[in-house]
């Protein structure tokens, strides 16, 4: 089943159905992670996903799970059109099982969790809340409630197969508009009380919309056209010789004294070598800014 993302209205709610197995398991292979962290870095790449669906185009949001877990920060990358990119301090984190489960919560343990949102105004917005559970949906639910005051329900899940690969990943985001009812909260809260994990419907084969079914049972939908999600980076062999130049002459001297220089992304784990030669361009293109100025 291909990553999609399916966007469904009421006349009193907004809601965002994500499949993500095939995103997260290319963040799995890049960031070489353990299950756990495999089930934390792909709840925070859907939340980012399911975040992003309610943007414009050419808008971003950037979400970040800083937590003094073992796992380290977790930071995602989304945008309105789908794209998303992401990665884990520490993806090698093995922690036995709790109730049969993987133990996010003490994987990822208290902090804060941070939301950027780049929109169309000069400058970008960022709210902060703490870290509630550490499971990362129910964080995701506490920010938007206390930070932008948006009442909202979250649900993210990864299920690792036995080899540790990927078997299902994907979420929901569902939001009461300000004329939602207690009637219509109360159902949905219902309904998503009555549901399986979220991840366990997608393994069972169900699609985005037959998820919002679930979780929108009783009420008159209407749904938009599906739109593909992926994971993909934006770095590339000109961005990373663009930041060299930004580093200025001393580091770029540095770094031509050892002969050569590696460069490595942390969203996608992709290593750039950049020879000498290039380095001594990039220290002329420097000096020669200086010079101008």
């Amino acid at each position: 089943m291909k990553d999609c993302i399916q966007r469904a209205t009421t006349s009193e709610i907004r809601a965002f159905a994500a499949i993500t197995t095939n995103l997260t398991e290319v963040a799995r292979n890049k960031h070489n992670c353990f299950p756990v962290a495999t089930a934390a870095l792909g709840r925070t790449l859907t939340a980012a996903v399911l975040l992003a669906a309610t943007l414009k185009t050419k808008e971003a949001i950037t979400l970040k799970i800083l937590g003094d877990g073992p796992v380290g920060d977790i930071v995602a990358d989304a945008y309105a059109n789908g794209q998303v990119r992401g990665y884990i301090q520490n993806g090698a984190v093995d922690l036995p099982l709790k109730n049969g489960k993987l133990d996010v919560a003490q994987a990822v343990g208290q902090g804060q969790i941070s939301l950027t949102r780049f929109t169309t105004l000069k400058h970008p917005f960022t709210g902060t809340s703490k870290l509630v559970s550490g499971e990362i949906a129910e964080d995701v639910t506490h920010y938007l409630a206390v930070s932008e005051q948006t009442p909202s329900c979250v649900a993210l899940g990864v299920l690792v197969n036995p080899d540790e690969t990927v078997a299902a990943a994907g979420g929901f985001l569902v939001e009461a508009l300000p004329n939602a009812s207690e009637e219509t909260i109360s159902l949905l809260e219902k309904n998503v009380a009555s549901i399986n994990s979220v991840s366990e419907l997608i393994n069972t084969g169900l699609s985005t919309k037959d998820i919002l079914d679930l979780v929108l049972k009783g009420f008159e939908i209407n749904y938009h056209p599906e739109t593909d999600t992926f994971f993909k980076c934006q770095c590339s062999r000109e961005r990373i010789l663009e930041m060299l130049i930004s580093l200025g002459k001393q580091e770029v001297e540095e770094m031509i004294k050892d002969g050569q220089a590696e460069i490595i992304c942390h969203f996608c784990n992709e290593k750039y070598n950049v020879s000498k030669e290039d380095l001594q361009e990039i220290l002329n293109i420097i000096l020669t800014k200086q010079v101008e100025t």
